[in-house]
């Protein structure tokens, strides 16, 4: 096992009867993950694809063992349903929905935080582990076995880098999207521990981009530490106008704080090695 999950996580998928829970089950089951349950309020006793679907996590959990949670409910209903999932000790709550009211990010993270429950996301492609588990929307046959740790605020340049890892023959340990809004449960900093950590990880890819300071900290973090792997990191949205929104609601410059430059420059004095295009991080660790 890399980091946060492996082979024997046993995960719930909240809201599994919509058609993008339904979809991505079906994936992730393909993919070898253990999906041993679905929460749906008013549709329990039904099954999708074999997998009971039960009204809620507490009745998921009565019925067989459960770890974590990945979460396709709706906006104006994910916080509830992260909630549920805290409060029944999953861990980790993975929420692929985007568009969740700030004021609920803020309340969500502050309980998952007094529990101690890693949240990842709101608005994230999700966590992989190759060939050992998928909570997610990634395509999973561009990622493969290896050394190398991708952690990331964007979910389309999450698959173009490890693809590009991929085929340059680098595998990877885990890759996960920290999530694209203002407020989410994990920092770059926080991964970067994990991976320090993890035995497996002998290297990182960091895929950063503009708006806030998540970056910025990162660097400060692998400054103060000392961080003993090598890292190699892209930023994106370097030709961004500032306060125009790009993409990602986190993505967003103001004044002189968040852009680009100062993202490299604190990255580049904490001596990572930066890409200026996606397909050079490859290159970069290769070097490394």
């Amino acid at each position: 096992m890399a980091i946060l999950i492996g082979k024997d996580t046993k995960t719930v998928v909240q809201g599994i009867t919509g058609a993008q829970g339904r979809f991505h089950t079906q994936l992730m089951v393909e993919y070898g993950s253990k999906i041993v349950a679905g929460v749906t309020p008013g549709r329990g006793g039904t099954s999708i694809q074999g997998i009971p679907v039960f009204d809620t996590v507490e009745e998921a959990k009565r019925h067989s063992k459960v770890d974590a949670s990945i979460i396709f409910v709706p906006a104006p209903f994910a916080k509830d349903a992260a909630l549920e999932a805290i409060a029944s000790d999953l861990n980790p709550v993975v929420v692929i929905t985007e568009g969740i009211p700030l004021k609920d990010e803020i309340q969500l993270m502050e309980i998952a935080k007094q529990k101690g429950t890693t949240v990842i996301g709101p608005n994230t492609p999700g966590i992989i582990t190759p060939t050992e588990c998928k909570l997610g929307i990634m395509p999973g046959h561009i990622f493969k076995p290896g050394k190398i740790g991708l952690v990331s605020r964007s979910g389309t340049l999450t698959y173009e880098i490890a693809a590009s890892l991929t085929t340059s023959g680098l595998g990877q340990s885990t890759c996960l999207g920290i999530g694209g809004d203002p407020i989410v449960g994990l920092s770059f900093v926080d991964v970067l521990e994990m991976f320090r950590q993890d035995h497996n990880t002998t290297a990182i890819a960091m895929i950063g981009e503009i708006g806030g300071n998540a970056e910025e900290k990162a660097a400060e973090y692998i400054t103060k530490t000392k961080f003993p792997k090598s890292i190699a990191a892209y930023i994106a949205g370097r030709a961004a106008p500032p306060g125009k929104r790009m993409g990602h609601a986190g993505a967003i410059i103001m004044g002189k704080s968040g852009t680009a430059e100062t993202k490299i420059d604190s990255l580049r004095k904490a001596g990572v090695r930066i890409a200026l295009k996606p397909g050079e991080i490859a290159k970069l660790l290769k070097s490394l």
